[in-house]
């Protein structure tokens, strides 16, 4: 199985999909976690093969223990990512869900027409693409670039993004979304 981005627009609809890293794109399956409602986007085994199609992960099938296991995997992504922006060390059990779930992945890379890609196996289709979202997180968050991981200031949001920025002062996941609400609220206010 070749994996390629498939967005649909319902992905679109339902799904965060402007982070640029795939890690944290996966932990905005879970959105306005800071707020007083955060919305579950996962919501049954279909959302998630939605998902993994439109970040180019796209499997023939989920069951619902597929399901549980993506869920376990995005909250300790996001748990580890929230730790590596406080600048602490993720917790050795978020640590070891990670590990596992790289582990257990076995896509292989290849290079075809001159792009990256990587098939995922036939038997284990959802586990390796878990993987690669696993070892997305741990390359992330062990990485050179793992002081840039900030969590976003926008109300209600907190999703994780890696601040590129040249003085390293962004504020928001998203200036479409986020830094949007801000500057609408910001102006209301006057």
């Amino acid at each position: 199985m070749v994996v390629r981005k498939v967005v649909t627009v319902e992905a679109r609809q339902l799904f965060r999909l402007d982070n640029e890293v795939l890690a944290f794109r996966f932990t905005a399956t879970m959105s306005d976690r800071a707020g007083t409602a955060p919305r579950e986007r996962l919501t049954n085994p279909g959302r998630l093969k939605l998902w993994l199609h439109a970040a180019g992960l796209g499997v023939p099938d989920v069951s619902p223990a597929d399901l549980q296991d993506a869920l376990d995997l995005r909250e300790a992504i996001y748990r580890a990512g929230l730790a590596v922006a406080g600048t602490r060390r993720p917790d050795p059990e978020d640590a070891a869900i990670l590990n596992q779930a790289a582990a257990a992945g076995q896509p292989r890379p290849a290079l075809e027409n001159g792009l990256a890609v990587r098939h995922l196996s036939e038997e284990a289709p959802v586990p390796d693409a878990l993987g690669m979202l696993a070892a997305d997180a741990i390359r992330i968050l062990g990485g050179p670039d793992r002081n840039r991981i900030t969590a976003c200031e926008g109300p209600g949001c907190a999703g994780l993004f890696l601040d590129t920025s040249r003085g390293a002062n962004r504020r928001w996941c998203s200036m479409n979304t986020c830094g949007n609400r801000v500057k609408k609220a910001r102006l209301a206010d006057r």
